[in-house]
């Protein structure tokens, strides 16, 4: 897997296809939507029995074994890559290098698997903690945020004068 970098065609937005059925997937894709201030990602729960897969190459079973997102162009990427281009979208370029480093992508590439298969038996108090915080931070920098639509701007209640 090739990770697609800003000097290819344009990525975003990236539509990412996730097991809404996992409790780690959910939280994991909660905190993405928190962050994503400039609606650079759509996000479609693949795990509907009836779900019929719009990604190239990659059924409803496949979309439930390994997370994929599909680019503004079509490019597909999946696992560790689709994370990294997910967290530079919502601004947490820290994060998305780490996924690229030469010391910390294979271990990535190895480990993303293992949660994978093991996924529903993490407990729930452990993704909670994991993601309780950074979602809470997500959720405060969201509403401090000025809010944009149909060209005119609302600032939060704290940031008026």
């Amino acid at each position: 897997m090739n990770t697609i970098h800003h000097t290819e065609a344009p990525l975003y937005p990236l539509t990412i296809y996730f097991d809404g059925s996992c409790q780690l997937c959910s939280a994991e894709i909660e905190n993405l939507r928190l962050r994503d201030l400039q609606g650079r990602l759509r996000f479609v729960d693949c795990s509907p029995a009836d779900f019929a897969s719009p990604v190239p190459g990659a059924d409803r079973a496949a979309l439930m074994n390994v997370i994929h997102g599909v680019g503004a162009e079509g490019q597909v990427l999946r696992a560790v890559d689709l994370f990294e281009a997910a967290y530079r979208a919502v601004g947490l370029p820290w994060v998305s290098r780490l996924l690229v480093h030469p010391l910390i992508r294979p271990l990535a590439d190895r480990v993303y698997p293992w949660v994978v298969r093991n996924r529903y038996r993490l407990p729930r108090g452990l993704i909670q903690g994991l993601f309780e915080r950074a979602a809470r931070r997500a959720a405060q920098r969201a509403a401090a945020q000025p809010r944009c639509t149909d060209g005119s701007c609302r600032l939060p209640p704290e940031g008026r004068a």
